[in-house]
């Protein structure tokens, strides 16, 4: 069964804006951490954001930090990442995670975000 899936990725260009959307299913995600990652080629994989379970706190590293927001509807069991002001270095692979105390339970398919004129 399907629990976590991506979607909204593709091509856009730089200073452009899109939203990355991740539907979970089979777990309890109101008790869990939820997190993007992302990929490049030839990078290791990077934590870009992390929300916590009731939404109270969020997490970000500098090379997105004023750009990107997560967001999340327990409700909806879905978590978001609004991008704005895309730059070419934020191409790469984008995956959903779930955790509960640090430890991953799932990790999502991805879908590829490429920033290009």
């Amino acid at each position: 069964q399907v629990q976590l899936v991506e979607s909204g990725g593709g091509l856009v260009q730089p200073g452009g804006s899109l939203r990355l959307s991740c539907a979970a299913s089979g777990f309890r995600f109101s008790y869990l951490t939820m997190s993007w990652y992302r990929q490049a080629p030839g990078k290791e994989r990077e934590l870009v954001a992390t929300i916590t379970n009731d939404g109270g706190s969020t997490n970000y590293p500098d090379s997105v930090k004023g750009r990107f927001t997560i967001s999340r509807d327990n409700a909806k069991n879905t978590v978001y990442l609004q991008m704005n002001s895309l730059k070419p270095e934020d191409t790469a692979v984008y995956y959903c995670n779930a955790a509960y105390n640090r430890i991953t339970l799932r990790w999502g398919q991805g879908t590829q975000v490429t920033v290009s004129s």
